[in-house]
């Protein structure tokens, strides 16, 4: 069997194919395998290895062959994959929602809310500049995290990951939103399920947790962030076009919310999608920024690389997959 991996990943998945003896074709830069090489690899493979910068449709499907029949994607989203194109050619796609994943994501994200509560960007940002002259009791107010409620956009793994660490650690007051109620999730935090109108009106933290597809595209834009407290924060370790950049901008810059924190962008991996309109989210010290690093831990990325070559095993095996990309 050939597979063809991309970019390199973490050992563990790789060592798992080798020993089952496939041809291996590992692109050995570590950055994104330009599309014209990209397509002239895929020829003839029976499993393609994917990261969620590679643009798989119909025609590198194609380019791979008939053969091809499996795309194990190293993620645990699959916006980047065609999966109407990828069924009409038999082609399986897998992702990797391994539970280290959701827990590692959790932690980062709650990393963030008390990066943005307790102004810790800024406040590193302030000593590194030495204009630390003493203490002062009114010197970078931020503000309390303990009994304050958080709305979570999605109730899945990783968002009940984060409810776990709000409500048992911090007392938060949970609410949530998604296509439907979870009771298994409500009896575990006590959350209260709402609207997402109702949900971006009473919390104090919104944190997204949804897969990016056509009906959560700009799913919070500028009628969102009116219904939003003033006193409210919005993290994003989602997909960056769950928000609309544009309305972001300018909420932060009416002051209609306090603060955002994003390791996930609209325009990726531009910070930024637009430079002529004199707003950027760099410039605002109430926005946090990390570079798509959510899952970024050994952990994480190991069990990634794991489940990834467990799945192309498997198929390549003549079995069924162990994460179908659904």
């Amino acid at each position: 069997m050939k597979v063809l991996i991309t970019r390199p990943i973490p050992d563990e998945g790789i060592e798992l194919l080798r020993k089952k003896n496939y041809q291996i074709d590992l692109y050995e830069k570590d950055e994104v395998m330009p599309r014209k090489e990209l397509l002239k690899r895929a020829k003839g493979m029976d499993g393609i290895l994917s990261l969620l910068n590679d643009k798989v449709d119909a025609e590198l499907l194609d380019a791979a062959g008939p053969q091809l029949k499996i795309v194990a994607n190293y993620a645990v989203g699959f916006d980047n994959v065609d999966l109407p194109a990828a069924k009409k050619r038999n082609v399986i796609v897998t992702n990797t929602p391994a539970p280290e994943v959701s827990e590692t994501v959790a932690e980062h994200t709650f990393a963030l809310l008390m990066a943005l509560a307790h102004r810790v960007v800024e406040s590193d940002g302030y000593a590194r500049a030495k204009k630390y002259k003493g203490w002062g009791p009114n010197l970078l107010l931020g503000t309390d995290v303990y009994g304050k409620t958080l709305g979570l956009i999605g109730g899945g793994r990783i968002g009940a990951a984060v409810a776990d660490r709000a409500v048992k650690g911090f007392k938060m007051k949970c609410v949530y939103s998604d296509i439907k109620r979870n009771g298994d999730f409500e009896r575990a935090y006590g959350a209260k399920f709402l609207p997402m109108e109702k949900l971006l009106q009473v919390s104090d933290f919104v944190s997204l947790h949804v897969p990016l597809l056509p009906s959560t595209r700009h799913l919070i834009s500028t009628a969102e962030f009116s219904l939003m407290k003033k006193t409210a924060f919005l993290i994003n370790t989602a997909r960056g076009p769950v928000v609309d950049e544009k309305a972001l901008l300018r909420a932060l810059k009416t002051k209609r919310i306090a603060g955002a924190a994003l390791d996930v962008f609209e325009c990726e991996p531009e910070i930024d999608c637009d430079l002529t309109d004199k707003l950027e989210l760099k410039s605002f010290p109430n926005v946090v920024l990390t570079p798509h690093t959510a899952s970024a831990t050994i952990e994480a990325r190991q069990a990634m690389s794991r489940f990834a070559a467990e799945n192309l095993i498997a198929v390549l095996s003549g079995k069924a997959a162990l994460t179908p990309a659904k």
